[in-house]
């Protein structure tokens, strides 16, 4: 094989229980008698006998490609390096394994962000950094020495933390991506688990700033999503180290959230010589809350590649240009586009739903919940937006019959396919099988085209749910939800652990489908871009959080959007360049004439 060309097997995908060996047999360097492709052993390292692995000295290359094509379960890429890359790996996990070339540079008193898809080995990275995996420059085989490492980078930005990490001179603290999961790893309460986290005697004024102060006492499993966010946020700058990774921030917090997470972090950062390294896929709270910027490009699950530091506006719009000037490479076929456009005119259809005034309370003394009475049109998208611990998802369970209000009556009944906020796997099947057991109601060209491609679907429909990531299990779920027939389609925050890329195609296959569809959608998300790409109109939620809710009537997107940010006191403006939304420093002078205008979103 070509010098800049690797072989990958994914280890979870190869069943050769299930197949006849097609790569192995149809492998023309095989063929003439050579051992390209061969069987592992009962003392193969990596992956179980029986499994297959590819000689790259031997194999062919990108221009054969005839085991990829054979290969009845996608297990195989035959893939072509850019040329532009260095010989060695930073790390490589094995033979056939995914590789990481280039690491991100912890930068003192400053945070720096990677952008980049899922999968790409962000995680590995950090994993690096962390002192938890001592990168082997390839050498997948051998015991890596510190010694090579530090000749490796010697010269660059990374020597001297590369040095103190192996002197055991650096100290980490790091946020969890799955905050969800933090209920199975403590048995206890919020303050019980801060209180340990309490390393620099600042939690108090963390607590106060991320308005946790409320759920103190409550049992961290009966927390909420964006309730676990902000813990796992304090728990993780409450403590003394040199190097915090933050792995990303905003799911489950609404958009005022984000922005306070954002300035608590810069903060922090600049209060000392702590670095400060963050993964997010939130362009617009990405660009408040960092001061350079890595990005990070490749094939998931195969290889991936950390550029130099770039600065933060050019680094975010190279990426969603697809073309990295300073690297001369181009990383994607397609540019990303945000479009700069006026609120849709909605042309109002039949009635579904025409719901009275509500009232809804959990208890005296607990949450209580008004809501304005309203329609939702047959055909529209609904977009519902507020901060979180408002009544939206309470809202959604009264249309849905689960709850009963105090006051008002609903008299209807709906079938409603539901994507819940927080998505537990139950069944242990393979995906394929979860998929078509609800998928009869379409053709299987539709289907694949206008839900599996969009949603990326086809390298994970043989693994088992319950080995799924979050991002994999949110696409699952998206499609499941699209999948049934019903009368009303609600997602909630279907943006959640999505990177950019799979978030705006998970926007536009939501669109198309309730628009070939003539479906009736209603999406509650915090992704204000996402929002506004989808929806017809917007419902508006306020009041307290945790304590009292209002949900205002349906109305334009326009009046909508201005209302709801007015609320959080946050202005957007647009990039000159792409038309991405970006946050407004508050108090600028754009933030004030914007204000002034009474336009938070859109421009006048």
């Amino acid at each position: 094989m070509a010098d800049d060309s690797i072989a990958v097997v994914d280890l979870e995908r190869c069943q050769p229980d299930r197949c006849n060996y097609e790569c192995k047999n149809f492998c023309p360097p095989n063929r003439t008698g050579k051992e390209c492709i061969t069987v592992r052993g009962e003392d193969t390292m990596e992956g179980k006998p029986d499994q297959v692995r590819i000689s790259e000295e031997i194999c062919l290359g990108e221009t054969c490609g005839i085991c990829v094509e054979k290969c009845p379960f996608d297990a195989i890429e035959i893939i072509n390096l850019p040329q532009e890359l260095d010989d060695e790996p930073a790390h490589r996990y094995g033979e056939n394994a995914f590789s990481l070339y280039g690491l991100p540079a912890p930068d003192e008193g400053r945070v720096t962000g990677i952008l980049g898809p899922n999968g790409i080995g962000k995680t590995t990275a950090v994993r690096i950094l962390a002192g938890e995996l001592t990168p082997n420059l390839g050498n997948y085989g051998t015991e890596p020495e510190w010694s090579d490492v530090l000749d490796r980078y010697r010269g660059t930005e990374l020597q001297a933390f590369l040095r103190e990490l192996r002197d055991g001179d650096v100290s980490v603290a790091r946020k969890p991506q799955y905050v969800d999961q933090i209920p199975n790893q403590f048995d206890g309460t919020t303050r019980e688990l801060l209180d340990s986290t309490d390393e620099r005697g600042d939690l108090d004024a963390i607590v106060d700033r991320l308005s946790i102060r409320p759920v103190m006492d409550q049992h961290i499993g009966d927390l909420s999503g964006g309730e676990l966010q902000r813990v796992a946020l304090a728990a993780t700058l409450a403590r003394d180290a040199d190097f915090y990774f933050l792995d990303e921030i905003t799911p489950y917090l609404d958009i005022g959230q984000r922005v306070t997470a954002a300035r608590l972090i810069r903060d922090l950062a600049a209060d000392g010589d702590r670095s400060m390294l963050v993964v997010e896929h939130d362009l617009a709270i990405l660009d408040l809350l960092a001061d350079n910027l890595h990005v990070a490009y490749g094939e998931p699950g195969a290889y991936g590649v950390v550029t130099d530091p770039k600065s933060v506006r050019n680094g975010i719009n190279e990426y969603l240009k697809g073309y990295l000037d300073n690297e001369n490479m181009r990383i994607r076929p397609n540019a990303i586009e945000f479009e700069e456009h006026a609120p849709r005119t909605v042309a109002k259809g039949d009635v579904l739903v025409e719901y009275p005034d509500l009232e809804m309370s959990y208890g005296e003394g607990e949450f209580s919940l008004s809501v304005d009475g309203g329609t939702v049109h047959e055909n529209e998208v609904l977009g519902i937006v507020g901060p979180n611990g408002i009544g939206k998802s309470t809202f959604a369970k009264l249309l849905n019959g689960a709850l009963e209000p105090d006051e008002g009556e609903l008299d209807f009944q709906l079938d409603i396919s539901y994507k819940p906020q927080y998505i537990e796997i139950d069944k242990p099947m393979r995906v394929d099988v979860f998929l078509q057991s609800i998928t009869d109601q379409f053709g299987s060209s539709y289907w694949n085209t206008e839900i599996a491609q969009p949603l990326q679907l086809e390298r994970i429909m043989e693994q088992n749910l319950e080995d799924l990531s979050g991002g994999e299990r949110q696409r699952v779920a998206i499609a499941a939800c699209l999948s049934e027939e019903a009368d009303l389609y609600l997602l909630d925050e279907p943006s959640a652990h999505l990177d950019v890329e799979q978030r705006v195609q998970a926007t536009s296959a939501i669109r198309r489908y309730a628009e070939s569809q003539d479906a009736t959608v209603m999406v509650i998300d915090h992704d204000i871009y996402m929002i506004d790409l989808l929806a017809d109109r917007l419902m508006v939620f306020d009041g307290e959080p945790a304590e009292h809710g209002h949900a205002g009537r349906p109305q334009a997107m326009r009046s909508g959007m201005n209302e709801f940010l007015a609320n959080l006191d946050v202005t957007f403006r647009r990039d000159e360049r792409t038309k991405r939304p970006r946050v407004n420093k508050p108090g600028s002078q754009l933030d004030k004439q914007q204000k002034n205008d009474g336009e938070y979103y859109y421009s006048a």
